[in-house]
């Protein structure tokens, strides 16, 4: 009977169905030092962001042989060292499919918070503030969005913002996107100068500096919006935080940030801020998707 270890959870319908498909499915998270114990007793291993499958963990589970598969419910691999482990013979997989719509959706929604004024005004209203004269924000239409990475999540994104009338340029390390006409491929310098939002769809990377860090955005124009739904690591909060204080950002959306949870307060408590808890694929509907993939690629397996 194939054995399945879950320790971020999981979609409840989802867990079901693996155990009606004769699975044995394990669903509780452990810290590092339980988790290179238990996981030896498991061929399948399924993570969300939480749990950090890393070389002492892998090396662990490499003395019984049984697990076979590594699967991230989700779409960053940062918290696994997948080259170690398909070295050592165990697949590793993600669900890139499954919360495309719904982390773009988040984006948009941090834009639309950051421009109108909607967090900080749920907040004064409810301390009994009437402060309709300090929140005189812009629209979305005409403006135009930079977005960082023309993969799944930052085309969804794309086709949104288009339908808002935004101008759409991008940059990707892949190059020009051959099938989005209607957006425009520039240098990243262009982008971060032409840019009134920007928003990162980026892999993250520990053992990279930050991709947006103090020359970044000083080669932004004044007033810009920034928007991180991808990595926490892509951005330099030190210098995300120079930025805003000294006017150079109108504000900055942030679903994800270098430690989690974060202990940057002066960042998360900046007024300037929308900040949401890495909740980037946390709807019902990609949960489901996400579970749904998930079946699929162990079916395709094993």
């Amino acid at each position: 009977m194939l054995k399945i270890l879950i320790t971020d959870g999981i979609d409840k319908e989802t867990m079901y169905n693996l155990r009606d498909m004769g699975y044995e499915v394990i669903e509780q998270f452990f810290e590092p030092d339980e988790l290179k114990e238990k996981v030896k007793k498991f061929d399948i291993l399924i993570v969300r962001s939480a749990t950090k499958v890393k070389k002492e963990i892998i090396d662990s589970a490499l003395e019984t042989e049984n697990l076979k598969m590594i699967i991230r419910g989700g779409v960053g691999m940062d918290n696994i060292d997948v080259s170690y482990a398909e070295a050592k013979g165990i697949k590793v997989r993600n669900t890139p499919k499954s919360s495309s719509q719904t982390v773009a959706e988040l984006a948009l929604g941090h834009m639309f918070t950051l421009a109108r004024f909607i967090g900080i005004a749920n907040v004064t209203m409810r301390e009994g503030k009437w402060n309709k004269k300090y929140y005189e924000g812009i629209e979305l239409f005409s403006k135009t969005l930079g977005i960082i990475g023309l993969g799944r999540i930052g085309q969804e994104l794309a086709k949104k913002a288009y339908a808002l009338g935004m101008k759409i340029i991008y940059t990707d390390v892949l190059g020009p996107n051959k099938v989005c006409f209607n957006y425009t491929f520039v240098s990243l310098d262009q982008l971060l100068a032409d840019s009134d939002f920007i928003s990162l769809h980026i892999p993250g990377n520990e053992k990279e500096s930050p991709l947006i860090g103090e020359t970044e955005f000083a080669k932004m124009k004044d007033g810009v919006y920034i928007i991180n739904c991808a990595r926490g690591n892509v951005i330099d909060e030190d210098a995300l935080l120079n930025a805003l204080n000294s006017g150079k950002l109108s504000g900055a959306g942030l679903d994800v940030f270098s430690e989690e949870p974060s202990k940057n307060l002066k960042l998360i408590n900046h007024e300037k801020v929308s900040v949401t808890p890495h909740i980037g694929a946390s709807t019902k509907e990609a949960q489901k998707r996400i579970g749904e993939e998930i079946i699929s690629i162990i079916k395709e397996n094993f």
